[in-house]
């Protein structure tokens, strides 16, 4: 599991910045994902060979000093409960305001490593300046700037210090599937129908998130956890500053799940905060299922099944090879199917194939339609093997793996698709020198 991080700070202090320039230079970065966090960003970050979760929470607004003594306390103490770690940024140019001291005061109270960084310091001059933030009452503070990345090696050094280590793997860790979706879609109407009268409950686990709870569940002979989660909020529906805590713990748990059953309401339709919520299951390479609930509430004449599935297939291009059930919680309807399809998606996505066999059955495909010549050079692949990831990826030895592009990973792709069904599952293709 990866540590959370949280930029905290007022606005305009140069957070996004700062964000920015970690996200671009880290090599093991999945995604910086625009819509899921209130417009906001979220990425993984990789520093010594430790990786977190980095997000930029943005900038506080103040209204009336009694709105704002209400909202900071919010917004930090959610920040305090949920991060592993805070990168609290002020500003030299402005030097220490009153919103910083309202921060520095809460943040002081709480338990949490807190790395207070002073940003825009650029020049001799201003790391004298610097020296008046020992005024927020922290034993110290680095100075960086986040425009030329000056200072931020030390910052990180200690920061990757107090990052907790991942936890070793049990041996029978169970399965993690993960009931993701806006708020009202019916994903805890979802897992309490499967359990309400089935009763294969073994027990309820307190689960990675602190507001999920895993249930041991288990159907067609297989047992795995099942996980609740807070709703995802489209952002112009709560504050501005609170959207990004109100997703922290659903990007948590689709993180460190294996399967996401992403359920929406049908009669709102598969919108853009859902599809920020399939995109950032995607960017992680989990399997995925896509519940259209309340289908028993949608208008006969509205859209049948199959124009649903090919509007929702469009909207998820390229990545369309994933099960769509349509469900009725309320009515029961097709609940088990979903269950199946998801123990399907997983069994795909621990799938592994026998090099002997994948060579035998894509090296012939490969042949036949081999990689597009560029500036007069000829492209050959001669071999190739699946990697040992958590996840289906492979790797293609090719003479000019350079000249290998997109369009053709993607026909390679799809014909591992066709071959040998990785449905629900994103693929993620290498191509190497041979």
């Amino acid at each position: 599991m990866s540590s959370i991080v949280a930029i905290v700070g007022r606005p305009n202090v140069g957070k996004s910045t700062f964000f920015n320039r970690l996200i671009q230079r880290r090599e093991a970065i999945v995604d910086a994902v625009s819509g899921v966090t209130r417009d906001r960003h979220y990425g993984k970050s990789d520093w010594n060979g430790k990786e977190f979760s980095l997000i930029d929470t943005g900038g506080y607004v103040r209204g009336s000093d009694d709105v704002f003594e209400a909202e900071i306390d919010k917004q930090v103490e959610l920040a305090i409960e949920e991060a592993d770690a805070i990168i609290f940024m002020v500003d030299v140019e402005s030097g220490v305001t009153g919103m910083d001291e309202e921060v520095a005061q809460l943040l002081r109270r709480s338990k949490k490593p807190v790395f207070l960084t002073v940003n825009k310091v650029d020049s001799a001059t201003r790391v004298n300046d610097a020296v008046e933030f020992y005024s927020l009452g922290f034993e110290q503070y680095y100075t960086i700037s986040g425009i030329n990345g000056s200072g931020t090696g030390e910052l990180l050094d200690d920061l990757v210090k107090i990052l907790p280590d991942e936890p070793e793997a049990e041996e029978e860790t169970l399965p993690r599937f993960a009931v993701v979706g806006r708020p009202n879609a019916g994903k805890s109407s979802f897992i309490n129908a499967l359990i309400g009268k089935e009763r294969f409950v073994v027990t309820d686990i307190a689960g990675t998130t602190r507001d999920s709870i895993d249930t041991k569940y288990s159907r067609f002979g297989f047992e795995f956890n099942l996980v609740d989660t807070a709703g995802i909020r489209r952002k112009s529906k709560v504050k501005e500053d609170l959207e990004f805590y109100s997703v922290m713990r659903s990007v948590r748990a689709i993180e460190h799940c294996d399967v996401a059953i992403l359920v929406f309401d049908a009669t709102r339709g598969f919108d853009g905060q859902v599809q920020n919520i399939f995109w950032l299951a995607q960017r992680n390479n989990k399997g995925i299922v896509i519940l259209a609930n309340k289908w028993d509430k949608v208008e006969k004449d509205h859209k049948t099944t199959k124009e649903m599935e090919a509007y929702i297939k469009k909207e998820c291009a390229p990545f369309v090879d994933v099960p769509i059930v349509f469900i009725s919680v309320l009515n029961k309807q097709r609940i088990f199917k979903a269950i199946e399809s998801a123990v399907k998606v997983y069994e795909n996505r621990t799938k592994k194939i026998k090099t002997s066999k994948l060579n035998d059955v894509m090296l012939p495909i490969i042949q036949a339609t081999p990689p597009p010549a560029t500036k007069g050079k000829y492209v050959k692949i001669k071999f190739c093997t699946q990697l040992p990831t958590p996840y289906p990826s492979f790797a293609f030895f090719a003479n000019l793996p350079q000249y290998v592009k997109d369009p053709y990973k993607r026909f390679l792709e799809n014909k591992l698709r066709d071959q040998f069904d990785f449905k629900g599952v994103p693929i993620t293709i290498y191509i190497r020198k041979k």
